[in-house]
């Protein structure tokens, strides 16, 4: 099965840049379609960014286009999130997930979250 385990949360301030890593383990990480998702407090968890397995394809929310770039590395069986221009409201636990599918976005491995908060 699966294992995912994402790093890299904090607290920062507005404007600053944060990095996220996901590492999977259990699994053949080339095959895997995967995604950064965030969830704020009250809030439902909502798609950051996707990448497909070969790296090629890539998806962002609208929320996040311009900030954040999702990036992989089949070597390092690790995905990553880099995060530009942070704001208050980009504040959550963040999740990586993998999948097979792309269209639609399926995925069915999640790892435990990394919380992020950033300050004004």
């Amino acid at each position: 099965q699966v294992h995912l385990v994402e790093s890299g949360g904090g607290l920062v301030q507005a404007g600053a840049s944060l990095g996220l890593s996901c590492a999977l383990s259990r699994g053949t990480f080339s095959a895997y379609h995967m995604g950064w998702f965030r969830q704020a407090p009250g809030k439902e968890r909502e798609p950051v960014a996707r990448i497909s397995a070969n790296g090629v394809r890539i998806v962002y929310a609208d929320s996040v286009k311009g900030r954040f770039t999702i990036s992989r590395d089949n070597a390092k069986n690790t995905v990553y999130l880099q995060m530009n221009s942070l704001k208050p409201e980009d504040t959550a636990v963040y999740f990586c997930a993998a999948g097979t599918t792309w269209s639609p976005p399926i995925f069915k491995s999640w790892g435990q979250g990394t919380q992020v908060t950033v300050s004004s």
